[in-house]
């Protein structure tokens, strides 16, 4: 909670990583996929802040995948308090290689798994 008793900015990012690894690592193990629990960074996070949410509200989050390159994914999302828009948010996720110390390529199977969440803008 910030001083005016609105959720704090940081937290919205932590919301959105919440939603986020429910799709790369819930989803995706409930698919029999579990690479990206083997290793994904994130390259960068984008938050656009268009309202005020109170503390305690319960808010909704939708999210796709507007980008999938061959070693990255954008994924966006929408934060919604109330019914009503109060953040818009990216972060560009690489698949990566922990043993290696490096980016890897996207799997067909990852591949795969992705592709019913694409949503060009």
């Amino acid at each position: 909670m910030d001083a005016f008793g609105h959720v704090n900015n940081a937290r919205f990012l932590t919301l959105y990583e919440e939603a986020r690894c429910e799709l790369f690592f819930g989803q995706a193990h409930k698919h029999g996929l579990d690479s990206f629990e083997a290793g994904t960074v994130i390259a960068r996070h984008e938050i656009e802040y268009l309202r005020p949410v109170d503390y305690g509200d319960p808010v909704r989050i939708e999210m796709w995948v507007s980008e999938l390159r061959a070693s990255t994914i954008t994924v966006s999302y929408e934060l919604f308090d109330n019914g009503v828009l109060a953040s818009r948010a990216k972060s560009v996720l690489v698949p990566y290689d922990l043993a290696n110390g490096r980016p890897r390529r996207l799997s067909d199977a990852e591949r795969e798994f992705l592709t019913p969440y694409v949503i060009s803008a």
